[in-house]
């Protein structure tokens, strides 16, 4: 999810899903450490949650809402490890099983979601929802996919609903707050993202969106200090970087910029973005060729980066006159 700013391309964080797991499975006659890596106990990987689960699977002993209970967790072994037909795989034997279980629905529905098939994802949350009304989750996670659909009030009604259950969700309120910044309410948002931070003060997403929204109202300072404690939280995430250097660029203390562009280029040299921008910064110092330098190595990594493009021509046009 990204938020344009007037002056300068920023990056923002997007939604993050919630997986539901269900646990603890039935031991029955198999052994401990396969019931516990089926439950991702003791630090199970995905791979060894797969061995535990096939394993349990395999014995014969689990049979209706048991074993469903073991493919759900199979399922979301799988879809941690971005094998998602596999995952729906489970998911649609753990309904078949118990079509009772709201979480095998929103499990499914995430799957769905990270391929990008929004309109069953969105179903599949529907169902979950249907079978358990004060699932907080799934209505989170619906939340998400109606705002990848740009269904913004919508996404906001499921977000609202899913904070009345559980008004310790900090997740919900940030990604309320990121509607509210899509659809330009920054003082909506703001107050979302305190409360996201004081759930959660360790969130460097929810600083970094906060800056985001201070910036759009034009008070950079504020802004910076949101940065400043996002970096803190988090120092290898360029995104912090790129949006602190857009701060201090539009209080024209270019060369502070430019340190932060560097920075983010150091720890994610492929993004466009902060080259377009130190680019910027170079042409306010006219510096033109840097600039120059800057927009087409932007151009490389990214050849449909217009603001890179459009910024590269003027900057040739002052060179030349």
């Amino acid at each position: 999810m990204g938020v344009q700013k007037r002056k300068h391309s920023v990056i923002a964080i997007g939604l993050v899903a919630i997986v539901a797991s269900f646990g603890p499975v039935p031991a029955m006659a198999q052994s401990d450490q396969q019931t516990k890596w089926c439950e991702g106990k003791d630090g199970a990987s995905p791979d060894q949650m797969i061995s535990g689960c096939t394993a349990m699977i395999q014995s014969g002993k689990f049979a209706d809402r048991n074993l469903a209970l073991v493919l759900n967790n199979r399922g979301n072994a799988y879809s941690d490890k971005g094998q998602l037909d596999q995952a729906i795989q489970d998911y649609d034997q753990a309904i078949r099983l118990d079509p009772t279980g709201a979480r095998a629905f929103n499990n499914r529905g995430l799957a769905y979601q990270e391929k990008g098939e929004l309109d069953r994802a969105i179903q599949d949350f529907d169902q979950a929802i249907r079978l358990t009304p004060n699932y907080a989750k799934a209505l989170y996670n619906r939340g998400i996919a109606h705002h990848d659909k740009g269904a913004l009030d919508r996404a906001t009604q499921d977000f609202d609903q899913a904070i009345r259950l559980d008004p310790r969700f900090a997740p919900a309120f940030y990604n309320r707050g990121v509607v509210h910044s899509d659809k330009r309410q920054y003082d909506r948002a703001i107050q979302d993202y305190d409360e996201a931070i004081r759930l959660d003060p360790t969130d460097a997403k929810a600083f970094n969106n906060r800056g985001l929204a201070y910036q759009e109202k034009s008070q950079q300072d504020r802004a910076i200090r949101d940065f400043d404690q996002a970096i803190r939280l988090d120092p290898t995430d360029a995104r912090h970087f790129n949006n602190r250097g857009n701060a201090y660029n539009t209080k024209r203390q270019y060369d502070r910029a430019i340190q932060d562009y560097d920075e983010a280029i150091r720890l994610d040299p492929k993004a466009a973005t902060p080259f377009n921008n130190r680019g910027k910064a170079y042409d306010a110092k006219r510096q033109y060729d840097r600039a120059i330098q800057d927009y087409d190595q932007a151009i490389r990594l990214d050849p449909n980066l217009t603001l890179a493009i459009d910024n590269r021509a003027r900057s040739v046009a002052k060179m030349k006159q």
